[in-house]
């Protein structure tokens, strides 16, 4: 009988996850029943916060437990069909987890135009990640043209798409990010007015000076010791929206010694979870969809090939190696 690969999380990591954390298992594809369809996989996936599923402290979604499939987004085709609204053939968006192959009920599969971007774009800059930014920028922060917006992991899948939409509302953009080659591509490709190399021993002198006129709006990814030197620059009023802490995944939470800014500069911090809010996401999307088609929103892929790179794919890009979104590649 025909079989799929499947990663399943092995054993709950304590700090930094490694990939023997992961188990790469085959097992018989189901038959899609009435009302489902079956879904070859061509691309999954990898985001951050993937850490927090499969750690043992509580968070805003249901956990990974040892010995389940690992959670994640995928774009795929239809293989086989018993609904009225999906055929054999169709290009669609699932949430079926870190597998080449997935039976899932029609009603939570997404039906993609893929005429004019590439498919793997749907788990990226017009995916959940494009939708994050687009929440977070305009909804949290709501620049304002000549103000001075800053978001950290700049070139990575949110960031770089924050910069962008706030570069259109006519906004000062600053971004932040690990190693001269990324903040190259922030300000040269993506039309950044400035980016500070996080690992530079003058970080904090570097970013007073790139942003003189101090922050209005910060788009936080990183937390740690970053946001701590972000959090002395902010103006009074100013507007956090707190996405991500991706430094703090695998290491005891960081001791922040600055939080009295946030009294004494009047700011207004928000954190925000976009899956909160799945009502918005299709006009969203299409806002983005259409940046993308009109040459307003750039975007970059780093891509690993076949499932069974699924696990090292995940660590590297926990720690900083990947250079855009990561996707993993599961057909030839």
């Amino acid at each position: 009988m025909p079989t799929r690969q499947q990663i399943l999380l092995k054993t709950r990591p304590e700090g930094w996850v490694r990939p023997e954390h992961f188990e790469l298992r085959e097992s018989v594809i189901p038959s899609a029943q009435d009302g489902e369809v079956l879904i070859r996989n061509h691309w999954l996936s990898l985001d951050p916060y993937m850490r927090s599923r499969i750690a043992p402290e509580k968070s805003y979604a249901q956990g990974v437990e040892p010995g389940q499939l690992m959670v994640g987004a995928t774009v795929g085709e239809v293989l086989e069909s018993h609904s009225d609204t999906l055929a054999v053939g169709d290009w669609v968006l699932s949430a079926s987890g870190w597998q080449t192959h997935a039976t899932m009920p029609a009603k939570q599969v997404l039906k993609l135009d893929t005429d004019c971007v590439p498919a793997s774009a749907y788990l990226g800059v017009i995916g959940m990640p494009g939708i994050t930014a687009w929440t977070g920028l305009m909804t949290i922060c709501e620049p304002k043209a000549g103000e001075t917006v800053v978001v950290d992991a700049a070139s990575g899948a949110v960031g770089s798409v924050v910069g962008q939409l706030a570069k259109g509302e006519g906004c000062r953009v600053v971004g932040i990010a690990g190693g001269a080659a990324k903040c190259d591509y922030v300000v040269n490709t993506l039309g950044f007015d400035a980016c500070i190399d996080h690992r530079a021993e003058n970080f904090k002198q570097q970013l007073a000076q790139a942003v003189p006129q101090g922050i209005d709006c910060l788009f936080e990814n990183v937390g740690g010791e970053i946001f701590e030197a972000l959090l002395t620059q902010m103006n009074p009023f100013s507007r956090i929206a707190l996405c991500g802490m991706v430094s703090e995944f695998n290491r005891a939470p960081y001791g922040h010694h600055t939080i009295r800014s946030i009294l004494i500069n009047r700011i207004k911090l928000q954190g925000f979870i976009v899956s909160d809010k799945p009502q918005t996401w299709p006009a969203i999307r299409e806002q983005l969809r259409a940046r993308v088609l009109g040459g307003q929103l750039q975007f970059r892929e780093s891509i690993a090939h076949g499932l069974e790179n699924a696990p090292a794919a995940f660590v590297g890009m926990l720690k900083g190696e990947n250079f855009g979104k990561q996707l993993v590649k599961l057909t030839p």
